[in-house]
């Protein structure tokens, strides 16, 4: 089954470059049409050269410790083991992430660093803090699929420096898969959220795998969920997420509006994988490992916003929505406003409605800022 895209904007437009170029002050939504790899993201970063810039400027560790730690002998000889790694297997990812370090600007060994920040973050001398309290608390999820409301529900939630540095990637490939994207300035679509037109999305949770289980050199979380958007079913997706070499680890929701099933996948190194299948009983996840047993470090805010989901109302879209800009726990609040971490976006898969809606602010308000309707009239 291929699902249409038709794109709903409600912001204002111009068309610029390639077929369509829509942008509003806060979420810009690029049409590429990709020939090549490697010029699908040098069109990419030199569309958000200023962008790309600025985020690699302006992330928290990447030249106070990412960039110092890639030039000892030991950074380097992992550095040169991920790049191995990831190129043989993903060569095509690999000169996409090329493309966009040339035609942004930014160094690539800078662009490399962003993408392989969380397989490289377990072996700084500081991580043991970082892994617990802050690379692993960004998003939440609802996960619902029932007779009447089959829906992910996601915050996409990052440290502050990202704020203004995402964009929206909706890519025709030659090999005739269309794929919408939520994209970080400088990686790899998607660390965030996406769907495609064989009718598979999904949403990510980072997940604190504890650091002597991350294996170094291994396949990165960033070029995983990059391979996923090109899923052409269900049991495609599996296969794509379900890596025995990955380095560390992740949590994948997905929905397949062909089977009309919604499932959470957490991973680990060494080929551990388990799967838990939505229900009518709204399943929460925060970053945390819930159903997957592996060593992992406790993370506070994901301990929190995990009890405090499961006392809050979430039997409607508008509960739901709800729930994710709550904001009852000034310290560890469902819907992040800093100082460290925000929330920038929340983002709602509609299975029966066959509907993407991406809200801006808290989306309690239920503000829209963007909707991108999956149409599943032509198979």
């Amino acid at each position: 089954m291929q699902v249409n895209f038709l794109v709903v904007f409600l912001y204002s437009q111009h068309h610029t470059m390639m077929d369509e170029d829509i942008s509003f002050s806060d979420l810009p939504t690029i049409y590429v049409k990709e020939s090549d790899p490697y010029d699908f993201g040098l069109l990419l970063g030199r569309h958000f050269a200023p962008m790309i810039q600025s985020r690699a400027t302006k992330d928290p560790i990447l030249h106070t410790e990412l960039l110092p730690f890639s030039k000892s002998e030991e950074g380097h000889k992992l550095i040169q083991m991920l790049s191995k790694t990831n190129s043989q297997r993903f060569p095509h990812h690999w000169d996409e992430m090329r493309g966009i370090a040339d035609g942004s600007g930014v160094p690539f060994s800078e662009v490399l660093l962003l993408n392989f920040r969380k397989e490289v973050s377990p072996f700084l001398a500081s991580n043991p803090a970082r892994i617990g309290s802050q690379d692993a608390e960004n998003c939440s999820d609802f996960l619902i699929a029932s007779n009447n409301l089959t829906i992910i529900a996601h915050n996409e939630d990052a440290d502050v420096s990202v704020q203004d540095h995402i964009f929206m990637v909706h890519a025709s490939l030659p090999d005739h898969t269309s794929f919408v994207a939520c994209t970080y300035a400088g990686e790899l679509p998607t660390c965030a959220f996406g769907f495609n037109n064989y009718g598979v999305a999904f949403t990510l949770n980072a997940v604190p795998l504890a650091p002597e289980e991350v294996v170094a050199g291994g396949v990165g979380r960033n070029f995983i969920s990059r391979d996923l958007l090109e899923a052409t079913s269900l049991d495609d997706a599996l296969k794509r997420v379900r890596v025995n070499e990955l380095s560390a680890g992740h949590s994948y929701n997905i929905m397949d509006l062909s089977t009309h099933k919604v499932l959470n996948v957490e991973s680990a190194s060494m080929g551990r994988f388990s799967i838990c299948e939505a229900t009518g009983v709204p399943f929460f996840h925060a970053n945390m490992y819930l159903h997957l047993h592996v060593k992992q470090v406790p993370n506070e805010s994901s301990i929190y916003r995990q009890k405090r989901a499961v006392e809050l109302p979430k039997s409607s879209k508008s509960q739901i929505l709800a729930a994710l800009g709550d904001t009852s726990n000034t310290e560890y609040p469902i819907y992040m406003e800093g100082p460290r971490l925000c929330t920038l976006c929340t983002v709602y898969f509609d299975l029966h409605k066959q509907m993407m809606t991406i809200y801006k602010g808290n989306p309690g308000l239920q503000q829209i800022g963007l909707e991108f309707s999956m149409d599943m009239n032509a198979v």
